[in-house]
């Protein structure tokens, strides 16, 4: 049963995810479901600029709601301001901090919903006039968040993502992989935390193999901080790898993704974006949980490094990162095969 009583169809409805590219990612299917309930309605998502390109263009969104984090604190009160005389009357709390709380309280929406009491930080719950049921904080954020469209008892139709390139975009990807050989697998390389890395060595072991036995090619993809870490790889592979690590961009992934065969690397944004495509993921796990953050669809492709400290939630590992050092190639490759040998055999 619906927990949320709405005395009215919603016309004016606000999302708050703030933060993580994954975050935002995993709540796309809510919104999609709210797009479907609701197809009149103006729906409009507040987030940072760091996350932002991920909900250009989405045909579930009207409007992009941005709070410019990088400017101070000054920026904030501009930011509520806008926020307020956007007139919503539903507002989907999906961030659980203060400060969503306060956006959320701020909006001047009647109807407010968040997390729990118990799922939520620095007095989030106070700020909203319904919260949806207590669930495990172990769980997949992606189910957390279609718990939402549960407690306003909307049809429940589906995981639907919705990530598109308008033409242009497509046509930058395919200039980007203009010398990519066919088939390809895409490794995403880092994560904001040094603690979830894997290793140079490892990852041009597993591009040397996927090479030698599918004829797979290898794109590199990560940000500026991981260009060292990819012209290791590079170096170590002795194999023609196409390096576009420091050269993308968050809407770049979606069409890369979409044109490969599988994708593998650490918990990371990116690695949900994979997920969001459709494409099968190899997922690569010590300091974080996959009971929470798996991709979604590739559960089935987690590799968790077994360590009594794990997972420990730590940016810095303090001993060389012990986890990540027992999940070897050989166990990528095990992965790998499960799903590029039944391509192959229907290819040949």
């Amino acid at each position: 049963m619906p927990s949320v009583s709405l005395l009215h169809t919603p016309q004016r409805i606000l999302l708050i995810l703030l933060g993580a590219i994954g975050d935002v990612i995993r709540a796309l299917p809510l919104l999609t479901r709210v797009r479907r309930a609701y197809p009149s309605a103006h729906i409009a998502w507040a987030v940072e600029p760091a996350a932002a390109p991920l909900l250009e263009y989405h045909p579930a969104l009207n409007d992009v709601v941005l709070y410019q984090r990088g400017r101070g604190p000054r920026a904030f009160l501009p930011f509520l301001q806008h926020v307020r005389r956007q007139q919503f009357d539903l507002v989907l709390d999906l961030q659980r901090h203060l400060k969503s709380g306060i956006v959320s309280l701020w909006s001047g929406a009647p109807t407010r919903v968040g997390f729990h009491r118990q799922n939520t930080k620095e007095g989030n719950w106070l700020f909203n006039t319904h919260t949806i049921d207590a669930i495990p904080d172990f769980s997949l954020k992606l189910g957390q968040y279609l718990k939402f469209s549960e407690a306003l008892g909307l049809p429940n139709d589906g995981v639907s993502f919705d990530l598109r390139l308008r033409p242009e975009e497509e046509q930058r990807v395919d200039t980007l992989l203009a010398d990519t050989p066919r088939p390809f697998a895409v490794f995403f390389l880092g994560s904001r935390w040094p603690s979830r890395f894997w290793f140079p060595e490892a990852t041009a072991e597993v591009a040397r193999a996927l090479q030698q036995e599918y004829g797979a090619h290898v794109v590199l993809v990560g940000g500026q901080s991981e260009v060292a870490f990819a012209q290791q790889v590079r170096a170590a592979a002795q194999e023609k790898l196409t390096n576009l690590s420091g050269n993308t961009t968050l809407r770049d992934l979606i069409g890369i993704f979409s044109r490969a065969q599988l994708a593998m690397g650490p918990d990371s944004g990116p690695m949900h974006i994979a997920a969001a495509t459709g494409i099968p993921v190899i997922s690569l796990w010590g300091a974080t949980s996959p009971i929470r953050s798996a991709p979604w669809g590739s559960e089935a492709f987690v590799l968790q490094g077994p360590a009594a400290c794990s997972p420990c939630y730590t940016r810095h590992c303090p001993i060389g990162r012990a986890c990540m050092q027992r999940i070897t190639p050989d166990h990528v490759m095990q992965q790998a095969r499960k799903i590029l040998q039944p391509l192959s055999n229907i290819e040949g």
